[in-house]
C-alpha cells in the first residue's frame, strides 16, 4: 500500500513539475522541425522588411508625394488598420485552412503591394499599395506562431515565439541598414522594386519545403460550419481572461517602439534632436539590436519561469514611460546623446515584451483555437500603434511641429493598457491554474 502511494506521489510530483511543459502528443521537434519552421519564419522576415521600409523612407515619401505630417502618417495608419482588422479573420483562416495556404496568400499580396509602392505615381495609388502590403503582412506572424506550435513541443513555445520576433527584428535591421542605403543610392523605384524580389524567393522556398505539421501529428478533424463556427471560435477565445490579458499586454508594450521604427523615429531624431540622418539611422539600428538581444533573454526567462511573464511586461512598460518622460522633458533644446542611446535600448525591449502577450493567450486556449486567440492578441499592439501614429501626426500639424506634445500621446495609451492589465491579471491567473490542475488530472489518468 505504501509502495503504491509512494509511486502515485512520485508520479503526481513528476506530473506537477512538467505537465505544463510536456503534453501528451507533443510534436518531437528536431532538425526537420527547425528546417520547416525556418522556411516559414523567412516569410515573416521578408514581410517585416516590407512593413518597415516606410520607416527609412518617411521623409523621402513626404517629398515624393508632396504631403504633410498627417498625410504621411496615413500611410502607416492604413497599413496597420488593414493589419489589425485582418487579425481575427486570419486567425480563423489559419485554424481552418492551415499554415501553408494562408502564408501563400500573404506572400503574394505583400509582394504585389511592395512592387506597387515602387511604381506608384500618386499618393492615392501609394496608399492602395500599402493597404495591400498590410493585408499580406497580416497573414504571416500568426501563421508562423501556429507553425511553431505544430512542430515543436509546448515547453519550447515561449522561446520559439521570441525567436520568431527576433527574426522579424532582423528584417527591420535590413530595412534600416540595407534598404535605406539602396534608397539613397539607386533611388525610390529601383530600391522598392528590387526588394520585392525577396518575396518571390520566399514564395518558391515555401511552396517547395513547407508542411503544416509533422507526420503522425495531424490535428484532429474539427467541424467548420460557416458563420456559426466563426462566432463560436471568437466567443470562446474572448471568454478566456488569458486571451484578453494577452491582448492588453501586447497593446501596452509593443506600440512605443513600433511607432518609433515604423515612421516617427527618424523625423524625431533629425528634426527635433538635430541629428544627421546617418546618426539617426544608427540609433534606429540600436533599437533593433537591443530588441534582438532582449528577445533572447526574455524567451529564456519565460520558458524557465512562467511567473516572470507579468513582471517583465510591467517592467518594460514602466521603463519605457520613464525614458520617454526624461527625453521629452529634458530642459535643453536637444537631449544628450547618452539619453537618446538609453531610450533606444529601452525601446528595444518593447517587441520582446509584446511577445509575452501570446504566452498568456496560448495556455488559455486549446489547439483548435490557437490561431483565433493569437489573432485577437496580435490586434492589441497594432491598434495601439495605429492610434499613436495618427495622434502624433495630428498633434505635429496642430502644434507646428512640437514633438514633445505629439509624443505625449504615448503616455495616454500606456495608462489605458496598464489599467486593463491590472484588472485582468487575477482572473487570468485563476483560470490558468484551473486549466493546469485539469491537465494534471488528465495526464495522471492516461492509461499506460
Amino acid at each position: 500500500m505504501s509502495s503504491s502511494s509512494s509511486s502515485s506521489s512520485s508520479s503526481s510530483s513528476s506530473s506537477s513539475s512538467s505537465s505544463s511543459l510536456s503534453l501528451p502528443g507533443d510534436p518531437p521537434g528536431g532538425r526537420r522541425a527547425v528546417t520547416v519552421w525556418s522556411v516559414g519564419v523567412s516569410v515573416y522576415f521578408v514581410a517585416v522588411i516590407f512593413r518597415t521600409s516606410l520607416g527609412v523612407a518617411g521623409l523621402d515619401a513626404a517629398d515624393r508625394f508632396h504631403v504633410n505630417a498627417s498625410a504621411l502618417s496615413t500611410f502607416s495608419i492604413l497599413q496597420l488598420l488593414v493589419y489589425a482588422g485582418m487579425q481575427i479573420p486570419v486567425g480563423l483562416m489559419v485554424d481552418r485552412l492551415g499554415t501553408k495556404k494562408v502564408l501563400t496568400f500573404g506572400v503574394v499580396l505583400f509582394t504585389i503591394g511592395q512592387l506597387g509602392f515602387a511604381f506608384s505615381p500618386t499618393y492615392g495609388t501609394a496608399l492602395a499599395s500599402r493597404a495591400l502590403l498590410g493585408c499580406g503582412d497580416a497573414m504571416t506572424f500568426i501563421s508562423v506562431l501556429r507553425l511553431g506550435s505544430r512542430w515543436f513541443p509546448a515547453r519550447r513555445g515561449p522561446m520559439v515565439a521570441q525567436l520568431a520576433g527576433l527574426v522579424g527584428m532582423a528584417g527591420n535591421l535590413v530595412s534600416t541598414l540595407v534598404l535605406a542605403r539602396l534608397l539613397h543610392g539607386v533611388g525610390w523605384t529601383a530600391a522598392f522594386a528590387g526588394s520585392s524580389v525577396a518575396g518571390v524567393v520566399v514564395l518558391v522556398l515555401m511552396l517547395a519545403f513547407l508542411k503544416d505539421h509533422p507526420e503522425g501529428h495531424e490535428p484532429e478533424p474539427f467541424p467548420h460550419r460557416g458563420a456559426a463556427y466563426v462566432r463560436r471560435q471568437i466567443a470562446a477565445s474572448w471568454r478566456e481572461p488569458g486571451t484578453r490579458l494577452g491582448l492588453w499586454v501586447h497593446f501596452t508594450t509593443q506600440f512605443p517602439a513600433m511607432v518609433f521604427l515604423l515612421l516617427w523615429g527618424l523625423p524625431f531624431l533629425v528634426e527635433a534632436q538635430g541629428l544627421s540622418r546617418a546618426t539617426a539611422g544608427e540609433l534606429l539600428t540600436l533599437v533593433v539590436l537591443s530588441n534582438m538581444l532582449v528577445g533572447l533573454v526574455y524567451g529564456q526567462i519565460v520558458a524557465r519561469h512562467h511567473g516572470a511573464r507579468l513582471p517583465l511586461a510591467l517592467g518594460t512598460v514602466l521603463s519605457t514611460a520613464v525614458m520617454w518622460a526624461a527625453t521629452l522633458a529634458y530642459p535643453a533644446d536637444h537631449a544628450p546623446m547618452w539619453l537618446l542611446i538609453v531610450l533606444c535600448v529601452v525601446l528595444g525591449a518593447c517587441g520582446p515584451a509584446s511577445m509575452i502577450g501570446f504566452d498568456f493567450a496560448r495556455p488559455a486556449n486549446p489547439p483548435e483555437r490557437q490561431g483565433t486567440a493569437s489573432g485577437i492578441t496580435n490586434m492589441g499592439g497594432f491598434v495601439a500603434s495605429m492610434t499613436t501614429l495618427f495622434a502624433v501626426g495630428v498633434l505635429l500639424d496642430a502644434t507646428g511641429g512640437s514633438y514633445t506634445v505629439a509624443f505625449s500621446a504615448v503616455f495616454v495609451l500606456q495608462a489605458l493598457g496598464l489599467s486593463q492589465i491590472l484588472r485582468l491579471r487575477k482572473p487570468a491567473a485563476r483560470r490558468e491554474r484551473e486549466r493546469l490542475v485539469a491537465s494534471r488530472v488528465e495526464t495522471v489518468h492516461v492509461p499506460a
